[in-house]
């Protein structure tokens, strides 16, 4: 019989008591959209991370109004009784577990497109439509919305915990990419930050207080999004590499060289195996670049000219094209399936990913020693990263039931996180902190951010009831 985790390693867990009384006024209130069945709370219970012995919580509320939202967290607020919101459950960190206990707040049924304003390129959503929904509601304006975190995430997590993902090199994040919200704050009161501007010197920056708040200050019932026209021309290519090293050298010198590559994603051999075997395809089996251009066919010929050179002054082995959009989508489709192609790689095991980013010079330093400690240490894992940005995820495939796996996971995250702090970079540069990642945090931002944090986070939430010990 395996050993106990040990403490460090399991979530803090403080339920607080959810009256009765609450309870039926919460089953008065939403009727059949209040659930106290366990196998929904189950399933509102739990996310990627690795984190497994957390209780469910007490009821889940499936919202399908801004109403709904507010009066479900003023009658939390009543009752002192935390509120966790769900999207679609995609997230790594641990932001879904009711380490307090309380409710969630399902917020999947607001998934209406509210309105396409084409001439300004942007576009205003309920928080749980997804990005795949988005993007299939404004193609046929020409407009594509370019934030892909890889999962079907909604756009209201992706808002709550300031996502990017694969084009984040050229479009920026959730960060840069939310115009205004509408959230509902810790007492049920509806307001509204921002506005379809593209820029605004009044007040506080409520916007971006709230992305990037992982549901802490309040919950978001309403996103206005950029939108970009899609490109004239998109052409992927695939570059296969000697080594790792090879292929991170190729990677800083596009940046630094300011070609303005779309998409610069680096799988290593390990992840090139599972994704040929999950999605039947016969990719060369070495380290590997997946590029995208955009542009007019002129700029993207030009670019890609210029990538293939660098790529071949730097070693590759082959440079594939795919220019068709069947092509393109059945090589992104296999990079955006890479995580749970891993996972199926070991049957019954968990990851314990990382997601740091550095600055762009430091990227080869940070990444390689990572490498080396992690062959040392015998761990099966997988390697993909949004290289572009600076930003990579080791994802170490771990026996959840083998506390010592599990110890070797979070002690090699631990030694690359404190690389990257060291090279100027973040312990998360998309995924968020949660749960995972709160002792980084004070290590990154030092005890007088935490503090200010903390002072904001009782200024709006006194009684501490949105999503309650998470991030600090």
């Amino acid at each position: 019989m395996n050993a106990p985790l040990p403490t460090h390693l399991l979530p803090q867990v403080d339920l607080r008591p959810v009256p009765d009384a609450f309870l039926e006024a919460l089953k008065a209130r939403f009727g059949a959209n209040c659930s106290t069945a366990l196998v929904v709370r189950e399933q509102h219970g739990r996310d990627e991370s690795p984190f497994t012995t957390v209780p469910p919580p007490a009821a889940v509320v499936f919202a399908e109004s801004t109403q709904d939202v507010a009066d479900a967290i003023a009658l939390c607020a009543s009752h002192r009784v935390p509120v966790i919101p769900y999207g679609v459950g995609s997230s790594l960190e641990g932001h879904l577990l009711a380490v307090q206990g309380g409710i969630s707040i399902d917020v999947s049924r607001m998934n209406r497109v509210l309105s396409i304003n084409a001439e300004d390129l942007t576009v205003t959503v309920q928080p749980g439509v997804t990005r795949k929904q988005l993007n299939e509601a404004v193609k046929d304006q020409g407009l594509f919305f370019p934030i892909d975190p890889g999962a079907d995430a909604s756009i209201g997590g992706m808002a709550a915990t300031r996502a990017s993902g694969t084009n984040a090199v050229r479009y920026g994040t959730m960060r840069e990419n939310v115009l205004a919200l509408e959230v509902v704050t810790a007492q049920g009161r509806v307001i509204r930050t921002g506005t379809r501007a593209k820029k605004s010197s009044a007040g506080y920056d409520l916007t971006r207080l709230m992305v990037g708040s992982e549901g802490t200050l309040g919950v978001i019932t309403e996103v206005t999004l950029k939108l970009y026209p899609l490109p004239e021309a998109i052409s992927a290519a695939v570059c296969s590499f000697p080594s790792i090293e090879a292929a991170v050298r190729t990677t800083i010198a596009i940046i630094q060289m300011g070609i303005p590559i779309a998409r610069c994603e680096l799988l290593d051999a390990a992840s090139v195996r599972a994704v040929n075997v999950h999605s039947k395809l016969s990719l060369r089996e070495e380290p590997m670049l997946l590029m995208e251009f955009h542009g007019s066919p002129s700029s993207v010929q030009e670019q890609a000219e210029w990538v293939q050179d660098i790529a071949q002054d730097h070693g590759a082995e082959a440079f594939e094209w795919a220019t068709t959009p069947e092509e393109r989508t059945r090589l992104w489709t296999a990079r955006h399936n890479a995580y749970f192609a891993a996972i199926q790689s070991k049957p019954g095991c968990k990851a314990v990913t990382t997601d740091t980013c550095v600055p762009i010079s430091r990227l080869a330093d940070c990444l390689l020693d990572s490498v080396t400690e992690a062959d040392a240490a015998g761990l099966p894992y997988f390697l993909v990263g949004h290289v572009g940005d600076g930003n990579f995820h080791f994802g170490y495939l771990i026996d959840p039931d083998n506390p010592q796996e599990r110890e070797t996971a979070e002690q090699l995250n631990h030694q690359l996180v404190t690389r990257a702090l060291a090279l100027g970079g973040t312990c998360t540069g998309e995924h968020g902190v949660g749960l995972h990642k709160m002792g980084f945090l004070l290590v990154e931002a030092g005890a007088g951010a935490i503090d200010m944090m903390r002072t904001i986070k009782q200024a709006l939430d006194p009684d501490n009831i949105l999503n309650p010990g998470k991030i600090f």
